[in-house]
This record gives C-alpha cells, sequence and structure tokens, in this order.
C-alpha cells in the first residue's frame, strides 16, 4: 500500500517528462532534455522554470518567437491593405488610360460617357444657380436704389455688374469648350440657352437701372461682344426700308485677330448678302452689297477706338470709305443701280446666312460696337468729320438710330454706357 502511494509522485513525473520529450522534439528537433523531479503539490511549470535554467530560456525565446510572428502578422495584414487599395487605383488609372473606340467606349471597361455628361450637367447648373443668386441681389439693389439714390448705391451696382461680366465670360468661355468636346449634346444645348437667357435678362435690369439713376440719354451706349460665338449678337427691331443711296457710321474697338468678324450684316429674304460690313480671316474689311464686294481701307484691330464711315449710291455703285473723319478710299461699280431692299433683319455682331441666322462663329465680331448709325442719302464730308470729332452738329441716322429703344440683345452680349470721344482709348 505504501510502496504504491509513493510511486505515484514519479509516474506523473515520469508522464511529464515524456510530455515535454515529445512536444519539444516535435518542435524543435534534435535537443538535449534534462528530466527533473517534481515535489508533490508544486505545479509542474512553476517547478521546472524555478529549476531549470535551460527551461527558462527555452519560454524566453518562444515568447519572443510569439511576439514576432504577431508582429509580422501584423505587418502582412497592413501590406496586404496597401496592395488593395494600389490594385484598385491601378485599375482606375488603367481603364482611364485605354484607348476610346467607336462609340466612345474604352476596351474592356464599361461606358462612361453618362458619367461625363452629368459632370457637365452639374457645371453648367452650378453656373446656373450662381446667376441666380446674382439675379436675387440685383433685386435688392433696384430696392435699395429707389430709396437710395447716393454714391454707395452706384458703387454697389458697379460691384454687381463686373461680378455679372466676369461670370460671363466663364460661362460663355465653358460652352464653347463644352460645345467642342460634344457637339450633338442637346442638354448641354438647353442649359447654355437658359444661362443665355438669364444673363439677357439681367443685363437689360441693370440698363433699366441705370435709367432710373442716372437719366442719361438713351444713346450713350456700347455693345461689347467678349467671345467669337455663334449666338450672340444684337439685332434691329425694325427692318431697313429701300434705298438707292446710304451712309451708314459707327465707332469700333477691336484687337481680334486674324480678323474683327462682322460688325453688322443686313439680310432680305433671297439674299442674305443684302448689305454687309465684314473682315474676315486675313482679308481685308470688305463692303458687301447684293453680295457684290469692295475692298476698304481700314485699319482698325489695334485695340482702340476708331470711327468709320462708309456712303454708297446706287448711280454708277460710287462709294466712299472714310476712317476717323478722314477720307480712306473711294471707288465705283458696287452694284450699280440695285437698291437695297426692305423687309429685311439688321443684325449686329454676325454674319447672317439665313434671314435672321445661319450664323458662323468664325465670322462673328469681337470687341466693341458703339453708335450704329444709317442714312438713307449720301453724307458730305463735313457732316462725316463732326461725326467723328463728336461735334453737337452731329445728326442721329434717320432711317436707323443708336437707342437702346432700336435694338435686342441676345446671348449674352454686353451693353455699357459710352460717349463717344470721352471714352476714346
Amino acid at each position: 500500500m505504501t510502496g504504491t502511494m509513493d510511486a505515484s509522485p514519479w509516474k506523473l513525473f515520469l508522464l511529464s517528462c515524456l510530455i515535454v520529450l515529445e512536444s519539444s522534439a516535435q518542435d524543435f528537433g534534435q535537443t538535449q532534455f534534462i528530466c527533473t523531479s517534481v515535489p508533490k503539490g508544486m505545479d509542474l511549470c512553476t517547478a521546472t522554470m524555478q529549476n531549470s535554467g535551460p527551461a527558462e530560456d527555452l519560454k524566453t525565446t518562444v515568447m519572443q518567437l510569439r511576439e514576432t510572428v504577431l508582429q509580422q502578422k501584423e505587418t502582412i495584414m497592413n501590406q496586404k491593405e496597401t496592395i488593395r487599395e494600389l490594385t484598385s487605383k491601378l485599375s482606375r488609372c488603367e481603364s482611364q488610360s485605354l484607348p476610346v473606340g467607336p462609340g466612345g467606349k474604352r476596351p474592356g471597361s464599361k461606358n462612361t460617357m453618362g458619367d461625363v455628361s452629368r459632370g457637365t450637367t452639374d457645371t453648367l447648373a452650378q453656373l446656373g444657380q450662381t446667376l441666380q443668386t446674382l439675379k436675387q441681389r440685383l433685386e435688392n439693389l433696384e430696392q435699395y436704389s429707389r430709396g437710395n439714390n447716393t454714391v454707395q448705391a452706384n458703387s454697389l451696382k458697379d460691384l454687381l455688374q463686373n461680378k455679372i461680366d466676369d461670370m460671363e465670360k466663364q460661362v460663355l468661355s465653358r460652352v464653347n469648350t463644352l460645345e467642342e468636346t460634344k457637339p450633338g449634346a442637346r442638354n448641354d444645348t438647353e442649359q447654355r440657352n437658359r444661362v443665355e437667357t438669364t444673363l439677357t435678362t439681367l443685363h437689360h435690369r441693370i440698363t433699366d437701372l441705370e435709367k432710373g439713376k442716372d437719366n442719361r440719354p438713351t444713346d450713350k451706349f456700347q455693345l461689347t461682344f467678349p467671345l467669337r460665338t455663334n449666338y450672340m449678337y444684337a439685332k434691329a427691331k425694325r427692318s431697313l426700308p429701300e434705298m438707292y443711296s446710304f451712309s451708314v457710321c459707327l465707332w469700333i474697338k477691336s484687337n481680334a485677330s486674324p480678323g474683327v468678324g462682322t460688325p453688322f450684316s443686313y439680310a432680305v429674304p433671297g439674299q442674305a448678302n443684302e448689305l454687309v460690313l465684314i473682315e474676315w480671316g486675313n482679308n481685308p474689311m470688305e463692303i458687301l452689297i447684293n453680295d457684290k464686294v469692295a475692298k476698304l481701307p481700314f485699319l482698325i484691330n489695334d485695340g482702340k477706338w476708331h470711327h468709320l464711315c462708309i456712303t454708297w449710291t446706287t448711280r454708277d455703285g460710287m462709294w466712299e470709305a472714310f476712317q476717323d473723319g478722314v477720307m480712306r478710299g473711294s471707288g465705283e461699280n458696287l452694284a450699280p443701280y440695285h437698291p437695297i431692299k426692305p423687309e429685311g433683319v439688321l443684325v449686329l455682331g454676325q454674319e447672317q446666312d439665313t434671314l435672321g441666322g445661319g450664323f458662323d462663329a468664325t465670322q462673328a465680331f469681337v470687341g466693341e460696337l458703339a453708335n450704329l448709325n444709317i442714312w438713307n442719302r449720301k453724307l458730305s464730308i463735313a457732316e462725316i468729320y463732326n461725326l467723328a470729332t463728336c461735334n453737337s452738329k452731329a445728326s442721329a441716322g434717320n432711317v436707323f438710330s443708336w437707342t437702346e429703344n432700336n435694338i435686342e440683345i441676345f446671348g449674352g452680349a454686353t451693353k455699357w454706357t459710352f460717349e463717344p470721344c470721352r471714352s476714346l482709348n
């Protein structure tokens, strides 16, 4: 009985050694182990660490290895996440850099044209919202100015006008870019038309505000065409009558190249080039009457204001050209015995290919116009000189006179206060 009880600790000791030997052999290969007796009631691992230096070193090594493995595992997880992000970015880059095939699709990728369209529409919508904000500010300005005719109101109005002008140029520039990249986009065209309508309304409202505050004459204004487009223009509200002679005079300022474009064009049913003033490409400025052409000796694209006058009579087709009050050239046989026909459309800033339309952006006027007047007679040299020098004796056109009530503005062309000779250069 006693022998059996005394043998139990040794059985436990041997069993523990076998377990340790088997486990250690699997983990560490060929290694020398030392078995130590363990008193009854003492924890095996505690006794082993207390009595065995190699076992303590072994535990330290195992703990270090475990810590290293955990660190490596964490590093691997981080690297996997980095690899996943890089892979995603690389896929997007490859998708964007693939060549575009027919229909606007890239090989092996989904059609992304819808995304581009949404970006375009959002951009124009944002600009439209900005213009609506300006419109609200203008309404507040109108209410303020009605009760406060002060310098502060004038200053606020000027700041608002400058802001509108800057926004206008941004919108029109953006629209031109979008039309070049997507010429058939119907939604963009509708957005553009809405923006242009808002711009035109804003400028009319500011003009009315100026008249109410300044009581300035209705002929002291200029039209500005900042961009070469096929939708920015002004139009006379009435047609020209039949004319057997005429004089047309205007102030003009431009530095556009090549060619300043078309300051004005008059079209009638069956003849789009009834009366046109145009400088297109590298050609000199020309006047067309019934599609017949005369080259004019004008040099005006220096960014300065110039006064131009052209006279013509149907008899022998005689014409004269004046720049800044001085005759620069003359000729004959320009559409002789052809009267200028009535029932037409007079457009400023665009050349007409059809009655009242068919505009070509390459022929559009870029610059500023003022004081366009037309007479149904030939002015004298003295009369033309009075106009060019702003003499008080100068008369307004009896066929078409330069007043705000005679002109409609479209597409974002702007109207500014202008007085000849005082505003020069």
